[in-house]
């Protein structure tokens, strides 16, 4: 089996199906707004906002993990995992692993103090995973966001 490697502008195709086979599996099949060239843009311009790890199996993508750089006022410099996908056909073949492997590995090289990311509370295989490879699933945290329309609405009440 091949080894992880950092994805490559002609990967972003096979990286956005990646991404949207994920959103329908966790139930959110409409939420994807990011394109082709908005990866192709912001991973690959004159200031990249993310680097993507690929895995391929039999020439074709299978899998693949993002992560961007992030900054903890208890920390410093730490490293968020974004996505950590493989596709539904190639589950439970190691691939997961490889690329789990890969970002942890980067992490050290880059010097980062934590490597961080969310999971659904309903993905049991997941956060399984998660913790068998020594992860802290932080059940008492929850995520909070503003999407587009709530930070214009936020804005609104200014």
């Amino acid at each position: 089996m091949n080894q992880p490697r950092l994805a490559l502008r002609q990967d972003m195709p096979r990286v956005l199906e990646l991404i949207q086979e994920l959103a329908i599996f966790e139930k959110e099949s409409d939420a994807v707004e990011v394109s082709v060239s908005d990866l192709e843009k912001d991973g690959f311009g004159t200031h990249p906002k993310f680097i993507c790890f690929v895995l391929e199996v039999e020439n074709t993508i299978e899998g693949i993990a993002l992560v961007y750089p992030r900054y903890s006022t208890w920390k410093g410099e730490v490293l968020h995992l974004e996505d950590l996908i493989v596709s539904e056909k190639c589950r439970g073949k190691g691939l997961g692993t490889q690329l789990l492997d890969a970002v942890v590995k980067y992490a050290k090289q880059i010097g980062v103090k934590r490597v961080s990311w969310e999971v659904l509370d309903w993905n049991d295989p997941a956060i399984e995973f998660y913790e068998s490879k020594g992860a802290n699933v932080m059940r008492d945290w929850n995520v909070v966001h503003l999407d587009e329309n709530g930070i214009t609405n936020y804005l609104n009440q200014l």
